[in-house]
């Protein structure tokens, strides 16, 4: 019997979702589900919503709860993460102090300043979850889905011996919205993608083995409707000749041409189909309005007497994880250290690149050097994300400071002494949370 441990089982969607997928093979059918979060009641939903899958199916895979993370570590094969390290009483800060400051984020859960404080609250808890794996389960992969991706699988990659990828939605998200637009069956697309974590590049992307950018271009600039779905992805497209992964919302605050100005925002950044409000607007309004509700869905779901949906998805997870317990290889785009893999990319930085699964492990793909155009734009991420991560693991303020100083919108907004401030009053607010730095002498 495989046994596979959820850390952050209390992600009601992504569990159930995970589970889902994972019982659909025989080889899985049976496995034990270790369920393990630090919220009793979320993770007491999970458990309900996993035991109702595995009711439904049939499956003899056995659901054990804990909020013990050792005991749900313990003889693992596999382990997903996908844990939030902190509330909206956290991160809230990563959004509204950058605000006070000029910085209009969307997101801010991968990078630029957001993400990096972000990450300096999450890489000590992934590194505990990695020692402890390093005791309980020290051949077990791991798989994370907790952001931010890059630096926390840096951070990981650098300080433990665990096997471990990090997986990401956005690379079959985007292959399959591109072959909608061109009117192909995604099976019969193919691509080579890599880059770093939301910031990958398609290099190529092909139908029937024959060179689809051309008919991905014409749709973008023929069909007002598909360029407003992704306008800020599309502008890149259009101006650089590679997609990239994730979308317009993230990719908007990871540089330096969309988001700098008001007129900007409200041309690129507020009205295409595929926008929403933006973080700022959640939290000062859904958040706080919503109090308990959020537990509306899931009781809602949990009582549905209607017949589940137990087909497979699209999540890699299952099918790595199926993998490498001996069933059909797996080809997916993961996150690994970069050791030679993308050329012009510095040695050892996080990468996500195309990697096969099998009962042999993890198998990352060489592809060489990216292309000049887009390059620039990883290596200057890059640059300021092993900052970031190097900061992290020493407690060095000067090196958040300067991390944060090459973060592009940063840098497009603000002075290096307002940069200064900006990040003296963020580690005053994460005090609590980042007692390791000091603040950044003036």
């Amino acid at each position: 019997m495989t046994k596979i441990a959820f850390i952050g089982a209390g992600s009601f969607g992504f569990t159930r979702g995970l589970v889902r997928d994972i019982l659909t093979f025989p080889l899985l059918e049976d496995a034990t589900l270790s369920l393990m979060d630090v919220d009793a009641e979320r993770l007491e939903f999970s458990r309900r919503a996993v035991q109702r899958i595995v009711d439904q199916g049939g499956y003899p895979a056995r659901v054990e709860a804990t909020m013990d993370r050792v005991e749900a570590l313990n003889g693992a094969d596999a382990v997903l993460c996908t844990i939030l390290a902190g509330s909206v009483d956290v991160w809230q800060h990563d959004v509204l102090i950058p605000k006070k400051y000029g910085i209009d984020i969307n997101v801010g859960d991968t990078r630029g300043v957001s993400g990096i404080f972000r990450a300096l609250r999450t890489i000590p808890v992934m590194l505990g979850i990695v020692k402890d794996m390093e005791k309980a389960c020290p051949d077990a992969t791991l798989l994370n889905y907790t952001n931010p991706m890059a630096m926390l699988c840096r951070a990981m990659q650098r300080e433990s011996s665990i096997q471990l990828t990090g997986l990401c939605h956005s690379v079959q998200g985007t292959a399959m919205m591109l072959a909608k637009w061109i009117g192909a069956p995604y099976e019969e697309i193919t691509y080579t993608c890599a880059g770093i974590n939301h910031m990958a590049w398609y290099l190529d992307y092909k139908w029937n083995g024959k060179d689809a950018y051309p008919l991905i271009r014409k749709a973008v600039e023929e069909n007002e409707e598909i360029y407003n779905e992704e306008q800020v992805r599309n502008e890149m497209f259009l101006h650089f000749g590679y997609y990239i992964t994730e979308s317009s919302g993230h990719n908007s605050e990871y540089n330096w041409w969309f988001r700098k100005r008001p007129d900007l925002i409200e041309r690129y950044c507020t009205h295409g189909t595929g926008w929403n409000p933006g973080v700022y607007a959640y939290i000062l309004d859904e958040y706080r309005k919503r109090g308990d509700t959020w537990k509306d869905s899931i009781i809602a779901w949990l009582d549905d007497p209607n017949a589940l949906d137990l087909k497979r998805g699209h999540e890699y997870a299952a099918y790595i994880i199926n993998a490498l317990q001996g069933g059909e290889p797996f080809k997916f785009n993961g996150n690994v250290p970069n050791t030679g893999l993308i050329t012009n990319l510095p040695e050892g930085a996080c990468v996500e690149v195309p990697v096969y699964a099998d009962r042999g492990g993890l198998h990352s793909i060489h592809v060489g050097a990216l292309p000049p155009a887009v390059a620039p734009l990883n290596q200057i991420t890059v640059a300021s994300e092993e900052m970031a991560v190097e900061a992290a693991l020493t407690g060095d303020p000067t090196l958040v400071f300067q991390s944060v100083a090459y973060d592009p919108l940063t840098a497009a907004m603000l002075s290096l002494a307002e940069i200064k401030q900006m990040v003296n009053e963020m580690l005053a607010q994460n005090a609590a949370y980042l007692p390791q730095f000091s603040s950044l002498k003036a």
